[in-house]
């Protein structure tokens, strides 16, 4: 299966995201379609194509506009030497003639060229030669990557917030005029009600045209939405405040013919009010979402702009995205490293803490690896740049935490299934009030009053938001603190753990064994055992293996036919012999080798046999330290009431000893790669919520086959990508504050979902007018239309609590 990802522009709540959701659906060949309205993005998966041009068309016909992300970026270069318009032409012609660029466009009154251009066909170097080959010189360029999302939200704020300072300056002495008789404030005679009624009611018309030009879209989209079956918020607001200034026109005709009592009915102040009101509260809701992602634009920010290249013995300052692999970088104390790399020259400690949340610096010397966005903190060193662009750790990383956002979490497809029949519901129960209120003997105006202020409390907006934010903020946190949630699913699921699986090396230990026994059998000679088991362990990448090599100072033999038995060990022909490193297994009970190893393995060392021909002929005895945060962790997780196990290919031995070390409840040890899903599956059956926590490439199986896989930062690609959860440290205490983050983050989605939910059912029955004949309780539109307003600010701002939880 493979994703797509789209932007869909113009939803405002949660009816929004099921009606692009439902034309989605539709496309053949489109699975799982999911919209999420905190980031505006619609992810799906294909197995082979789609008709792109289709989903374009039926999402349109919902009423709405989408397109792909652009993959581009963009560059800003002044030139130098234009006099005329020719010379805007020939630069034009000199740029647009490279493969690569999409397009380019010169301002001659600026003396600047903005490119838009594809990274991975053309670099910038060659567009800057392009414009000096076409006479003119390109200087002081500027770079920044193809933003469209952060600039789309830069725009929807700074609109909404021209919208309420616009509407703001009409609907306030609109109000004051409407509402001034009533309030003892003086009004000019010429506007008076009493003295000029027709006066009285043209200047709040003039006054609320502009207003009602603001929120256009109000009845341009939101209207429309109704006749295309999938109403929204914007069809609320459309209606209520549309019906207020049809009534209001209606009233002034009135007026005009000579029946002034309709004076005192005029409803523009409530649509012009409502509209501004809400106007704000948008700038404060989409101010507030932009917050729920600022972890995400501190990831961003990490990477230098520029990087230093070293050629030709000259020392060349370059925008980063102009790096390629393989280039040499000087990078100074202070600096942060600009892509990933290798040391070639020099040494110095690193502060890794942005990346992995780690605040202890890691020293670094030649052939150790960096990862770009880290700073160097003591000397200058040089790097050979291995990976640039979306290649590099940090880019990765946020794409992970981008995916994360955009998906949607189980909870919140149950909001989204009551949204898709929220509003047509408020649409019923406002003209069943205004009926049952018009029937009961109640004016017209007072049963208009109630079906406005029905049709405008009632906002899916907080219901829409109750999730994603939620989701975004704690993702963001995670992504803080080193722990990086890979989808929504994931961050919901990983609070219901109740059994944690460990795996043994490189998890509950340091992955760093040392030699620390060598006991020849069958009188062969230690030293020479050792220099046979060092010539084959060279061969291999398993840490115990690493460890007999790292014990060996001298000539290797040469070996050939190396073959890599899986659970078992490996083997290969040195000097004409067979020569084999395994584990214990085929020890026979009554053996004295038996017996060594058994009591190897009761200290905690894994014991490592080596044969000769096919005969025991040397046990090595191998200890891993334990990391210093296992005991802790495991500690905290049992306080939680979360069961753990342990599962390793060691010896039973062993693994009780290391087991009873750190704390871990149960142990299943002998277990061969290929059986530790099996084991994961066990304890699912048994009904358990399980996690699996491991580092290495056998336990990418058992990482997919549990509810969550936590993937130790430092573990391979393989494991990485098999798990739901990255802990960038290799800290076990991440494990437990995963678990809580996700607590943290689930139980703020149920705040949310229930203030949601509460506000409407609260809010509908008092603006429909339940209450009036008992209480007298009943709702002014303006009052509603605030309510609705700062419902939803209420409930991303409920959210981004999350950026303050401590674990």
């Amino acid at each position: 299966m493979e994703k797509r990802e789209f932007i869909v522009k113009g939803m405002t709540c949660a009816a929004c995201v099921r009606a692009v959701e439902k034309a989605a659906s539709k496309v053949e060949g489109v699975k799982n379609p999911v919209v999420s309205l905190a980031t505006e993005k619609l992810v799906f998966e294909v197995e082979s194509s789609i008709d792109e041009s289709e989903l374009v068309e039926r999402i349109r016909k919902a009423g709405y506009e989408i397109e792909k992300p652009k993959e581009l970026r963009k560059i800003s270069l002044e030139i130098e030497g234009m006099t005329c318009a020719s010379c805007v032409r020939a630069v034009e012609k000199a740029v647009d003639k490279l493969d690569g660029i999409n397009s380019v466009s010169v301002n001659l009154t600026t003396e600047k060229a903005a490119i838009e251009y594809d990274p991975s066909v053309v670099r910038i170097a060659d567009i800057k030669k392009s414009v000096e080959k076409a006479g003119y010189k390109a200087k002081s360029i500027s770079t920044k990557s193809y933003d469209s999302d952060a600039e789309r939200r830069e725009n929807v704020i700074r609109s909404y917030w021209r919208k309420f300072l616009f509407s703001s300056i009409f609907a306030l002495p609109l109000l004051l005029i409407a509402m001034g008789h009533m309030l003892d404030v003086p009004i000019p005679d010429i506007i008076s009600p009493e003295l000029h009624p027709l006066n009285f009611a043209l200047i709040q018309l003039f006054l609320t045209i502009p207003i009602v030009i603001v929120g256009k879209d109000f009845y341009l989209k939101g209207i429309p939405n109704l006749f295309r079956g999938h109403p929204n918020m914007d069809t609320l607001v459309g209606l209520g405040t549309g019906a207020a200034v049809v009534y209001g026109l209606f009233a002034t005709i009135q007026i005009a013919m000579g029946n002034s009592s309709y004076a005192m009915d005029l409803y523009f102040e409530t649509a012009g009010v409502i509209i501004a009101l809400i106007s704000l509260g948008k700038y404060f809701e989409n101010y507030s979402k932009g917050r729920t992602s600022e972890a995400l634009k501190k990831l961003m920010n990490l990477s230098p702009k520029t990087a230093f290249l070293k050629k030709d013995r000259e020392i060349v300052e370059i925008p980063v995205e102009e790096v390629e692999v393989g280039d040499t970088l000087l990078v100074k104390a202070g600096n942060a490293f600009p892509v990933d790399g290798v040391v070639i020259k020099g040494n110095s400690s690193v502060d890794q803490s942005m990346l992995t949340g780690e605040s202890i610096p890691v020293d670094i010397q030649e052939g150790s690896e960096v990862a770009g966005g880290t700073v160097n903190l003591s000397g200058t060193v040089e790097i050979k740049a291995t990976k640039v662009g979306s290649d590099t750790a940090l880019a990765k990383i946020i794409k992970l935490v981008e995916d994360a956002q955009a998906s949607k979490a189980p909870i919140a497809r149950l909001a989204d299934i009551i949204s898709g029949y929220f509003v047509p519901l408020v649409l019923v129960i406002a003209v069943i009030t205004f009926l049952s209120w018009f029937f009961l003997g109640y004016s017209f105006l007072f049963a208009f009053t109630m079906m406005i202020s029905v049709l405008v409390i009632a906002c899916p907006c907080a219901l829409g938001l109750a999730t994603p934010t939620a989701i975004m903020v704690g993702t963001g946190r995670g992504a803080e603190m080193g722990i990086l949630f890979k989808s929504g699913e994931a961050l919901e699921i990983t609070h219901k753990t109740k059994a944690v699986i460990f795996d043994k090396t490189g998890t509950i230990t340091e992955g760093k064994p040392s030699l620390r026994d060598i006991i020849p059998l069958n009188g062969f000679d230690k030293t020479q055992a050792l220099k046979y088991a060092a010539s084959l362990g060279a061969l291999s990448s398993h840490p115990l293996d690493k460890a007999i090599v790292q014990a060996y100072n001298g000539n290797l033999f040469e070996a050939i036919d190396f073959k890599a038995i899986p659970g078992q060990g490996i083997v290969a022909k040195i000097n004409g012999a067979e020569i084999s490193l395994e584990n214990t297994r085929s020890l026979k009970d009554s053996n004295i080798a038996k017996e060594i190893s058994t009591e190897l393995s009761r200290s905690g060392k894994t014991p490592v046999l080596m044969k000769y021909n096919g005969e025991p002929a040397c046990l090595f005895g191998i200890a891993d330290v334990v990391k210093p945060s296992s005991k802790e962790a495991i500690e905290e997780l049992k306080k939680m009431g979360i069961k753990t196990f342990m599962v390793t290919g060691d010896s039973v031995e062993t693994a009780r000893a290391i087991a009873k070390e750190v704390g871990i409840d149960e142990v299943m040890a002998e277990v061969m790669p290929q059986d530790k899903s099996k084991k994961v599956k066990e304890l699912k059956e048994m009904g358990y919520t399980v996690a699996m926590v491991g580092d290495g490439i056998n336990d990418s199986p058992a990482l997919a086959e549990a509810h969550v896989g936590i993937a130790i930062g430092s573990g391979t690609d393989v494991a990485l990508e098999s798990a739901d959860v990255v802990l960038m440290k290799s800290n076990l205490r991440d494990v437990v504050n995963a678990i809580r983050l996700s607590r943290a983050t689930i139980r703020n989605v149920k705040q949310n979902l229930f203030w949601a939910f509460f506000y409407n059912v609260i809010g509908i029955p008092i603006a429909a007018g339940v209450f009036y004949s008992a209480f007298g309780l009943k709702l002014n539109p303006m009052i509603a239309g605030a309510a609705m307003a700062f419902s939803s600010v209420t409930v991303v701002t409920n959210a981004l609590r999350l950026k303050r939880t401590s674990l």
